[in-house]
């Protein structure tokens, strides 16, 4: 991936407008961490940009290395190099998770090319090795009695046999004790290796720390509010959001006035 340009982009989900002009550009090997209150629009945006049709694109452009892909179906964006690692990754009953992979490699190569049976042990055997799960989870049916923490690890799983472009990961480290938080760093930072892009949602500065992102955007009220280097993290997770308001005239739409936003829910402090 070359480059991925978001340009004044609204997106609604069931006639609630989310997004209110969003513009974001992620270039080549970066890795992006997006910040900002629960309820303003970080997940909205990773589903959009992947297509999931609960999203609906009132206004703007999605550009994949100068291709408009905003209308392009799931499937073609994933085929495109595309790739989502869920908040809460579903069950699905009956079908092995091995037999899931092999389809999911075979469906972004051409069809008289599948992956030879050999090959594709091979690469469940490390794939299983790097996400430390054991490789006798590939006969339980996807997801199906799964922890929180497997299932993420899972996603983990899925991003290193599909090797994206462009990789969106929105709270992977739920779920994760400290020692499963390291090894999915040390997978995330080996991908990286590879050339893929990142834009990272988290729950905890503890896995910036690990992955060490190039950049950061703080997203407020449905839209880009700013976009800096990687010091903005630490910035946000010292002073909170108030400094927003003061420098950029920003009011910080609470989620709930109840609820404070706490580093241990969003990677940033309490709102104050």
């Amino acid at each position: 991936m070359k480059e991925l340009i978001i340009k004044d982009l609204f997106v609604s989900v069931e006639g609630k407008m989310i997004l209110k002009g969003v513009n974001l550009k992620i270039e080549n090997n970066e890795m992006v961490a997006l910040l900002g209150p629960n309820g303003h629009g970080k997940s909205t945006l990773l589903n959009a940009i992947m297509g999931h049709p609960r999203y609906k694109i009132e206004q703007g452009q999605i550009l994949l290395d100068g291709e408009d892909i905003t209308s392009l179906d799931v499937d073609v964006r994933a085929k495109r190099g595309l790739f989502m690692a869920f908040q809460n990754p579903p069950e699905v009953s009956g079908v092995e998770t091995m037999d899931f992979y092999k389809e999911m490699i075979n469906s972004h190569r051409e069809q008289d090319n599948p992956v030879g049976l050999f090959q594709f042990y091979n690469m469940l055997k490390k794939g299983y090795k790097e996400v430390d799960l054991p490789e006798d989870m590939n006969t339980r049916h996807l997801n199906e009695g799964f922890s929180g923490g497997e299932k993420k690890r899972n996603e983990i799983m899925q991003m290193r046999l599909l090797n994206p472009s462009l990789c969106m990961l929105d709270e992977i480290d739920s779920g994760l004790d400290v020692d499963s938080i390291k090894t999915i760093s040390n997978v995330i930072n080996s991908q990286k290796e590879n050339g893929t892009s990142f834009l990272v949602i988290s729950h905890y500065a503890r896995l910036f720390e690990l992955i060490k992102p190039t950049r950061a955007a703080i997203m407020i009220n449905g839209k880009i509010a700013v976009d800096g280097d990687a010091s903005l993290i630490q910035r946000v997770d010292t002073e909170g959001y108030d400094w927003i308001r003061k420098e950029y005239g920003i009011e910080v739409k609470k989620e709930d006035d109840k609820k404070p936003v706490v580093l241990e829910t969003c990677a940033v402090k309490k709102v104050k």
